[in-house]
């Protein structure tokens, strides 16, 4: 006998990456920022007071959303804050899904989503990707409630630019969510669109630039009335007090986070030449993880041998992607142990 749903008890649910317990590794699988937060955020969380855990926190972060806003110029009301991103994602499938309104998407991609829409029980509409990861045109004539494209994309690291999302927003009917989370790498982003299109929603992430991964912090920009609707089904509480006042002194200290970003993206440029000079064949990357396929053994083996010596990176079984891996970009000194143990394994091999 099942207690479940039938739908829960058919899906296997979603598997984040590999946690280890053993802090003394070289962990790349995770896509975490490698350095520190802002000195600022261990500050705002010091200063907190009893009282201020004592009550419930702010339900709608509005610290938070007055911070965001005067960097964004928007207003606080076009701003929606969330559990990590994956909360602002589970909120938009909630509120504009069900058994007939799919969502649609491109692939590869998160794999987060399909399992969200599995727990809504709407249909979902995957568009295959071509070898250069273009936007598919069919996205337009889905006829999906929802459509989401990650950009940057995960695994990929792939941009699409964003006049081809405006087009893409313009011609359906329904909502586009464009996932953010690794914007803060890229040489663009779409949040132009979110003040312009009324259609439109952009997730963003504290998680990856501003290295508050521990705190689950993420928000979401858009038209007021996609706002409103979105709130409807948030809880009542979603975030805390602690990651309010993190995320909030986080987001204030743009030198801080400007210049971790920076780093990120030299040592992805570095990491990048030396994987291509061992024989990977690396896809150019917009976020701060590369994927990569390596032309001299298989991914799989590369990927057990590399946890053998406490180095994990992120590898998938998935038949489009299973000859690839993807490392996220860590320290100069991280990457250099990366490629010395991969020099090692491949030389062996």
């Amino acid at each position: 006998m099942s207690y479940f749903r039938e739908n829960i008890e058919k899906m296997s649910g979603y598997e984040p990456g590999f946690q280890p317990k053993n802090s003394d590794v070289v962990k790349l699988n995770t896509n975490e920022n490698p350095y520190p937060p802002s000195p600022k955020v261990l500050e705002a969380i010091k200063n907190l007071t009893p009282e201020q855990l004592r009550r419930y926190p702010q339900p709608l972060a509005d610290s938070f959303r007055e911070a965001a806003a005067k960097i964004f110029d928007v207003k606080p009301e076009n701003i929606i804050c969330a559990n990590g991103g994956d909360d602002l994602l589970n909120m938009a499938i909630r509120a504009i899904c069900d058994e007939n309104r799919p969502v649609a998407y491109p692939s590869p991609t998160y794999s987060l989503y399909p399992e969200l829409a599995k727990i809504q029980n709407c249909p979902v509409i995957e568009i295959p990707y071509d070898a250069e990861f273009n936007l598919p045109a069919k996205l337009t004539s889905t006829g999906a409630a929802l459509t989401i494209v990650c950009n940057p994309n995960a695994p990929t690291g792939t941009f699409i630019p964003c006049q081809e999302l405006r087009q893409l927003a313009e011609e359906i009917k329904g909502v586009l969510l464009i996932d953010e989370a690794y914007a803060d790498f890229a040489d663009g982003n779409c949040v132009e669109l979110a003040k312009n299109l009324e259609n439109v929603i952009i997730l963003r992430s504290m998680s990856k630039g501003y290295s508050l991964a521990g705190m689950r912090f993420g928000f979401g920009i858009a038209s007021e009335g996609l706002i409103k609707g979105l709130m409807k089904v948030k809880d009542s509480y979603n975030v805390d007090a602690v990651s309010i006042a993190a995320a909030t002194a986080a987001i204030n200290d743009q030198k801080y986070f400007k210049e971790n970003v920076e780093k990120i993206k030299i040592e992805r440029k570095n990491l990048t030449e030396k994987l291509t000079q061992m024989g990977f064949e690396v896809q150019p990357s917009q976020t701060n993880f590369l994927f990569a396929k390596p032309l001299k053994a298989r991914a799989i083996d590369i990927y057990n041998k590399l946890k053998e010596k406490n180095i994990y990176v992120r590898y998938w079984a998935y038949p489009d992607i299973k000859d690839k891996l993807r490392i996220t970009v860590g320290t100069a000194e991280q990457n250099q142990k990366l490629i010395n143990a991969l020099n090692e394994l491949i030389a062996r091999d």
